[in-house]
């Protein structure tokens, strides 16, 4: 491994934890972890969405670079706003879930943080889905074989993975001290759903109207 290759890896790792803290990626494990009452809980919730969206970022980047194929750009933007219905979903939930755990205080920490890593799994890979073609154009622009791009995007996981520890352990700080405090724990929780629901509307919005997306799909 030369050099050059190292230096690649090395900015695919730093690349990887930027691309941890966009938006949409924070807004949706946000939604998560706000309802943890655990901080290693909270952690743990992002690093099972780094997991999922790593693991479809490898299986479909490899594959389209092995066939050589692309995604059609509507497909590309059809894929980014599932991304915004997951938002409005992860937005609503977190804000109803306020009743559930109003009405069943006892039973819900044991299933919810269980189905918590679950959930961020899926998160993580719907967001990983819909990443996939841009990770395809970059890989193919940067190393030269499939061996390098499998590695490539390994590491460039593995700094999603971290950077995505790191905030969700520092997002669910608010929510692990507030938590005998109920009225402000609610308060941030229904926030956190609102901001999740509202940008997943203008997300889907902005792709569908503005970028043209609506139109790509009509005879």
């Amino acid at each position: 491994m030369d050099v050059s290759f190292l230096s690649i890896l090395t900015f695919g790792f730093i690349l990887g934890i930027k691309h941890a803290i966009e938006p949409d990626h924070v807004i949706a494990v946000s939604t998560i972890a706000s309802q943890s009452k655990k901080l290693t809980r909270s952690s743990l919730a992002g690093v099972f969405w780094g997991i999922g969206h790593t693991a479809t970022l490898l299986i479909a980047g490899m594959v389209l670079l092995i066939m050589k194929g692309e995604i059609p750009e509507k497909w590309v933007m059809t894929l980014e706003f599932f991304v915004g219905i997951m938002l409005v979903y992860l937005g609503i939930s977190t804000i109803t879930s306020l009743k559930k755990r109003h009405h069943n205080k006892h039973v819900q920490n044991i299933p919810f943080n269980h189905l918590s890593y679950t959930k961020s799994m899926v998160v993580g890979f719907i967001h990983g889905l819909a990443g996939s073609g841009a990770m395809v154009l970059l890989v193919m622009s940067t190393v030269n074989s499939v061996l390098e791009s499998a590695i490539y995007i390994l590491i460039f996981g593995f700094g999603t993975i971290f950077g995505m520890l790191f905030f969700t352990t520092i997002l669910g700080i608010p929510f692990i001290f507030s938590a005998k405090k109920l009225r402000i724990n609610h308060a941030l929780t229904q926030m956190t759903g609102a901001i999740s629901t509202v940008f997943g509307i203008y997300y889907m919005y902005n792709l569908g109207v503005v970028e043209g997306l609506f139109n790509m799909w009509l005879p």
